[in-house]
């Protein structure tokens, strides 16, 4: 039976992707900082699916130790972990500048040192085992420099997408190991980070039909996947040459 961590299970993609991977046969080591959240998604789960085992731990990913000390508890009551969905993140921010460090601050930490840190902890673990998979969700903000409140939100999450591409290209050249890492770009899908934008976004999905996609991302291994296909598949190629002007109207 297949094992995957979802990091920031407690609500949103990682709680649909929670549902879903269980749904598709999967047993999960959910985390996040709300543990009576996490507790209540446990509960659903294995109402639904009652063949699955669901384990749950409270962790904040800015604390670096936490993050060791839990992903290897989790291994340690499962004898293995097959997959890790680095998922945890911030989306708050400001326009920089304007007197709201403390904001984009946070947004930085925790989506690159708490990211970081996740990443070394799941492939610390994967070297050990010699196999495994790190799933890294980025998002499409990654493939340009983004203004107003999503500047400081997109480079974090341009950082995760290279993150993962030079872990993937590492570990190409080590035998012996049967590591996966996949990259996830998902467009606009319905969460709790962005449920209080009362602006209309373009291609806006429901959180079970963003997740469905990459979920199938996800089961397939792919090494890059932009979500959902249609229309981020060939936006991403436009928005790497849209001039910026152009490129700033969809925040």
């Amino acid at each position: 039976m297949s094992v995957t961590l979802i990091t920031g299970a407690s609500s949103g993609i990682g709680a649909e992707l929670a549902r879903q991977l269980a749904a598709a046969g999967e047993d999960l080591a959910l985390c996040a900082r709300r543990t009576d959240r996490l507790d209540d998604l446990r509960t659903e789960i294995l109402a639904a699916q009652p063949g699955r085992r669901v384990e749950v731990r409270a962790l904040d990913v800015t604390d670096d130790a936490a993050v060791f000390a839990v992903f290897r508890a989790f291994a340690a009551d499962f004898g293995t972990i097959d997959r890790v969905v680095v998922n945890a993140g911030l989306g708050k921010g400001a326009p920089v500048g304007t007197g709201r460090f403390d904001a984009n601050r946070a947004t930085a930490y925790t989506n690159v040192i708490g990211a970081l840190a996740q990443t070394e902890a799941a492939t610390e673990l994967f070297r050990a085992q010699k196999r495994g998979h790190l799933v890294l969700i980025s998002s499409m903000s990654a493939m340009r420099g983004m203004p107003k409140k999503v500047t400081v939100y997109a480079a974090t999450k341009a950082f995760v997408a290279h993150l993962g591409e030079g872990i993937r290209g590492e570990l190409l050249g080590e035998p012996g190991l049967d590591i996966d890492v996949s990259v996830i770009l998902p467009g606009y899908i319905r969460s709790e980070m962005n449920d209080k934008v009362k602006k209309p976004m373009p291609f806006m999905v429901d959180t079970v039909t963003g997740t469905r996609a990459i979920a199938a991302a996800i089961q397939a291994r792919k090494p890059y996947a932009r979500v959902p296909a249609w229309p981020w598949r060939p936006m991403g190629t436009a928005m790497r040459h849209l001039p910026l002007k152009v490129v700033r109207r969809l925040t």
